[in-house]
Order: C-alpha cells, then structure tokens, then sequence
C-alpha cells in the first residue's frame, strides 16, 4: 500500500469539503481533497438549489466567479406556501432576494476554486478506514483501484449524512456526537425538469406540504427549468417519493409535456447539530455534523461556513503543535453559537410538528398573516397585530386555537434555547455541564408538548 502525508485530509468535496480545502490552502498547509467521485461527476449532489446568495460565504474563493458560472436565477423574491384547500399564502422577502443555482455547475466550481488556490484532489477516491492511534492520524483509501494511505495532522469528515468515517473511527473517548440515529434523517429526491413555457412564478420558491411531514418543492432555475422534489423524515411511515411527485406533477397544467433533464435522491440530517463535532485529530463538518437546517432542509451557508472554521480552526492546531480535541474545540464553539444555535431552535419546531396532523398544522398557517409566522418561526422582527387582524386570526383558527397557542409556546421556548447555546463553553472542560443544561431543557420541552424524544 502506498502512503502520502499531508497537513490535512478532506474526505468528501460538496461545500463543506471545498470550503476546507480552500480555507487550509490558503492557510499555507499541505491539504489533499478525496473525492469518490470522477472529475466529470464531481459536483452532481440532489439538492433543492436555493440559496440567500454569496454574501454570507467564507471569501477564500472567488465568489464572483461562482456566481457568475453558477447562479442562474437571482430574483426570488417571495416563498409560495401551498396549503391542501387550494390557497395559496405569500411571503416576501424582507431582506433581498435569493437565488437558484445549477447545483453541479456550483459544485464544479467549488472544486476547480478549491485546486486553484493550491489543494491537491484526488478524484476517483473511495475512503475504506480511518487510521487511528488514540488521535485520527489518516484514512485508508482505493484510488483507480489503487490502496493508498493517506496520513494527516488532521482529518476533516465531509463525507455527508450517512459517513463512514463515523463508523470506522473510535470516538467513544471523545466528546464527538455519537447520538446519531436514521431516523433523524430525511429521504429525499429532486427532479429537473424543462417546461414548455415559463411559468408565472419564476421569481418565487414554492413549498407544498406532504403527508408524513414533508413537503414538495418547486425551485426554478430559469423560468422554464425547474427544480422539483420533496422529503419525508425517516421516523415516518416510508413514503413513494417519485409516485408522489409524479402525482403532484400531473395536477400542474403548466408541466404538460415537460421533460425531465436530471434525477437524484439523497439522505440528509433534519436534526439539531452535532453537540461536538471533534475528536483529536478529527473534526466533521456539513451535513457530516448535521449541519442542516432541520424544517427546510437548507445547509450550503452553514456548511460553508462549518469547512471554513474548520481548516481555520486546524490550521492554529497545527501550527502550535497539538491538534488533541481542546486544541480543535473553538470550531464547535463557533458553529453552535453561530448558525448552529439557531438549528437547534428550529428543530423544535420539528418535534412540535411531530406531535400534530399535516391538516391541522395547514389550517393554522394558512390563518396566521405571514409577519407574524415569520415571528412563530423564529426570525427577525416582530409584528404587532391590530385589533382586527387578532379578531380575524382567532377566527380564521377556530378549532385549532390549541395548536396555535403550542406555536406561540414554542416560539417563546427557541429563544430560551437560543440562549443556552450562546453559552456553549469555550473549552471541553465545561461541555458536560452544558450538555446537562441543554438536555434538561429538552425534557421539559417534550414533556409540555407530549413529544416522542428525539435523542
């Protein structure tokens, strides 16, 4: 077996991946990429597309760029929520427009940016085993049918949901999130597909709940390129994700005769994030650490943002010599208190969401004025409601006040939660009082909503 040594492995080469690699590149590091896929595949990953734009990206690659070769649709404005009755609720964007982006073309150019600014990537790569010795010191490989070894300072897991580093590897005596199960994921699958003629709300996101608490998706690319797919969680009655879209597809008149350009289905985490995400020697990153957000889906921002603290994070490790868990525990710091504390907030709402029925949760949201769901859900702002519009709420939600209330409890309770996360501890040593705190809150929390525990 041949063996090469680096500073630092990357294992998987979506956003999390090349984000490390770039960020550890143009730290001045040795940083290898591996990749299973070929050079021509690299990039092609089911994803919804949909993103807020680049400005919340690391700039340790050309963003310019990647927008131009990348983003093909710059003027989503607004988020259609469909509710089974027929009607249609609107939500605008208060803050900018988003995007849609030619998912592999992004990917593509992740990696060619990636390699640009000096890491080495090793396509055609498929990891077998971690190398380890107390610290994760490498990973055994097949390259073009080849075994390799490849040794690191560090590794950096981004190799997604479903990682087989995480099964390889002893984190037992680490502080690594090993409360992982399937059924904290999701199944999804997403078609592309090209219609005749553009539809009327290409400058719109469009959502439509499922059974089993999923939801259909309706992304376009360009008016006549669409984005289509939808989910289910894994701790639900397993769902037909293509019966069911193809279904969905035939009520649409403006899908007569379309024609599907690209498919793809994929697991991914709808959890809150890893609570630790490092081990010596170790740090995962992405949907890796369950990077996602958990009632939409969403996680390129944070992912890029995850790789980036993470070869940053390294990076200092490496330099001082020690690369044991406290040396790499700012990383987790950052994340948590940062994008991660909000995905914890919003996996609440997926537990709550759990413990009532697609229609009656519909019911309440097609009643509620679009501000104040923004507020139940957590955003910026809040809404003050007139007299009237409480009058027409509470009428509208007759029969579902008890719903609704929960979701004004729950709101409340995310900023609690919010809170705890701020004070994520700033070295190991303080993470099992903290875990303590968080758990207790979730016990209360399940307990006042007569949920199933997640975790």
């Amino acid at each position: 077996m041949s063996s090469e040594a680096y500073d630092i492995v990357v294992v998987g080469g979506g956003t999390a991946g090349s984000f490390a690699a770039a960020t550890a590149a143009q730290r001045g590091l040795d940083v290898v990429l591996l990749e299973r896929k070929s050079e021509q595949a690299a990039g092609h990953i089911a994803c919804g597309d949909a993103i807020k734009g680049k400005s919340t990206f690391p700039d340790v690659i050309d963003l310019d760029y990647l927008r131009e070769e990348s983003f093909t649709n710059e003027n989503i404005e607004h988020a259609l929520f469909e509710v089974p009755d027929g009607d249609t609720i609107d939500y605008p964007f208060e803050t900018g427009s988003g995007a849609i982006v030619d998912r592999k073309r992004y990917g593509e150019v992740l990696l060619e940016e990636a390699e640009r600014v000096g890491a080495e990537i090793h396509y055609d790569t498929v990891v077998r085993d971690v190398r380890q010795n107390g610290t994760v010191e490498g990973v055994e490989a097949v390259r073009n049918g080849e075994a390799r070894r490849y040794d690191a300072e560090v590794v950096v897991d981004a190799a997604g949901a479903l990682s087989i580093l995480q099964d390889r590897a002893d984190l037992a005596d680490a502080t690594f999130d090993t409360n992982v199960t399937y059924q904290q994921c999701c199944s999804a699958y997403r078609e592309i597909i090209e219609v005749e003629e553009p539809v009327e709300w290409d400058d719109a996101i469009v959502f439509k709940p499922t059974e089993e608490l999923g939801y259909l998706w309706y992304f376009p690319r360009t008016a006549t390129e669409i984005n289509v797919g939808l989910g289910f969680q894994m701790d639900r009655e397993p769902m037909e994700l293509v019966d069911v879209l193809r279904a969905d597809i035939r009520d649409r008149p403006e899908f007569e005769n379309a024609t599907v350009k690209d498919k793809l289905g994929a697991a991914l985490p709808t959890r809150r994030p890893y609570d630790s995400a490092t081990a010596p020697g170790y740090v995962a990153v992405g949907d890796a650490a369950g990077h996602v957000n958990p009632t939409t889906g969403g996680g390129i921002p944070g992912a890029a943002k995850a790789g980036h603290w993470a070869a940053d994070v390294a990076a200092d490790a490496i330099a001082d010599g020690d690369t044991d868990e406290s040396a790499l525990w700012e990383y987790n710091r950052r994340v948590l208190t940062d994008f991660g504390k909000r995905f914890a907030a919003m996996d609440l709402y997926n537990i709550f969401g759990g413990t009532h029925s697609v229609e009656d949760l519909t019911d309440v949201l097609s009643a509620l004025p679009a501000q104040q769901l923004i507020d139940i859900l957590g955003r910026t702002g809040t809404a003050s409601m007139g007299l009237g519009l409480k009058l027409k709420t509470l009428k509208d939600t007759f029969g579902h006040w008890g719903t609704l209330y929960d979701a004004y409890k729950v709101n409340k309770r995310a900023t609690e939660l919010k809170e705890i996360y701020d004070g994520y501890p700033e070295t190991p040593a303080g993470f099992a009082d903290w875990r303590e705190k968080r758990d207790a809150f979730m016990t209360d929390f399940y307990d006042e909503f007569g949920a199933e525990p997640k975790y």
